[in-house]
C-alpha cells in the first residue's frame, strides 16, 4: 500500500517532465480510472493497493509517452454525453463543444429539424445533437472504416443515422432539404506535421488532421456539399484552426452563395469555427 498523495505527485512529476499539457487533471484521471472511481472523489482514498500501483505506473508511463488520456481510460466526455473511443478514432476536443452548441441552439428553433454531420469521427456531434434535440432528425457520415466503427458504436440507439462514405457525395437524397449542417473537418496543412501536438500526430487519424497544402481542401469540398443539401435559409457551421480565421470563411465569402458568414472564438479567444446561411 503506498499513500495517495505520494503516488498522484510522482506521477504529476513525470507527466509534467515529458512535457504534457495538464499534468495534475492527467495524474488524477488516470488514478480515479484505476481504481474506478471518479477524480472527485480520489480524497477519500488514502492508500493505493499495491496490484492498483503497478497498473497506474503503467497508464502513466504511457502518457508520459504521449498516448492521449481518452485513449488510456477509453472514455471521452462531450457535453453531456460519453463516448467510447481509442486508436483509430479522433479524440474530440472541448472547443468542438461550441460549434456543436451553435448547432444545437439553431436546431431547437426548429420544429423537426433535419441535421447532418459530415466527417463525424467518433460521432460526438451527433450524439450531442441527437440527445440535446431529440425532435430532430439526424445524419451522420464517417469516411475512415475504423472510425466509423467508434461512431457506430457511440451512435447505436440515439436514432442517428450513420453511413460509411465520402462528405462529398453523402446524402444526395437530402438535397435542398437540410437545415443544419455541421462539420468538423480536416484543417491542418501538410507542412505543419511538425508544430502538431505527439497526441495528435501519432495518435490520431491522419485523414483527420491534414487537408493539403494550406489545409483548406477540405473546407473546399464542404462549401460545395453544403450548398447541395442545405435548402435556402439552411446553415452551416464547421470548425477550422486558428490560424484560418479569415481564410476558412474566405471560401464561403468568395462563392457568393452564402450570406451571414462569420467566425466564432472559442472561450481562449481564439478563431474556432465558421457559421453561413445559404442564401441561393
Amino acid at each position: 500500500m503506498t499513500q495517495r498523495r505520494a503516488v498522484l505527485a510522482a506521477a504529476v512529476d513525470r507527466l509534467r517532465a515529458a512535457g504534457v499539457a495538464s499534468p495534475e487533471h492527467d495524474a488524477a484521471e488516470l488514478l480515479a480510472h484505476v481504481l474506478g472511481t471518479t477524480r472527485s472523489r480520489l480524497p477519500l482514498v488514502d492508500e493505493v493497493p499495491a496490484a492498483a500501483l503497478a497498473t497506474y505506473d503503467d497508464l502513466v508511463a504511457r502518457r508520459a509517452a504521449r498516448e492521449p488520456l481518452q485513449h488510456l481510460t477509453g472514455t471521452a466526455y462531450f457535453r453531456h454525453v460519453e463516448l467510447a473511443v481509442g486508436p483509430g478514432v479522433f479524440v474530440p476536443r472541448p472547443e468542438t463543444e461550441l460549434l456543436a452548441g451553435w448547432a444545437i441552439e439553431r436546431a431547437s428553433a426548429l420544429e423537426r429539424p433535419v441535421v447532418v454531420d459530415l466527417c463525424t469521427g467518433s460521432g460526438a456531434v451527433a450524439k450531442a445533437i441527437a440527445d440535446e434535440v431529440p425532435t430532430a432528425v439526424v445524419h451522420a457520415v464517417e469516411l475512415d472504416e475504423p472510425a466509423h466503427a467508434w461512431a457506430a458504436r457511440n451512435l447505436a440507439g440515439t436514432g442517428v443515422e450513420l453511413r460509411l462514405g465520402d462528405m462529398a457525395t453523402a446524402f444526395e437524397e437530402l438535397a435542398g432539404s437540410v437545415d443544419v449542417l455541421t462539420c468538423n473537418p480536416p484543417y491542418i496543412p501538410l507542412e505543419a506535421w511538425e508544430s502538431v501536438a505527439p497526441e495528435a500526430r501519432d495518435h490520431d487519424p491522419h485523414l483527420a488532421l491534414f487537408s493539403g497544402a494550406d489545409g483548406l481542401d477540405a473546407i473546399r469540398v464542404l462549401e460545395q456539399r453544403a450548398a447541395l443539401l442545405l435548402r435556402v435559409g439552411g446553415v452551416v457551421g464547421f470548425e477550422h484552426a486558428d490560424v484560418q480565421g479569415e481564410s476558412a470563411p474566405a471560401v464561403f465569402a468568395a462563392t457568393g452563395r452564402w450570406a451571414d458568414v462569420r467566425d466564432h472564438a472559442d472561450l481562449a479567444g481564439r478563431a474556432r469555427f465558421t457559421t453561413a446561411r445559404l442564401a441561393r
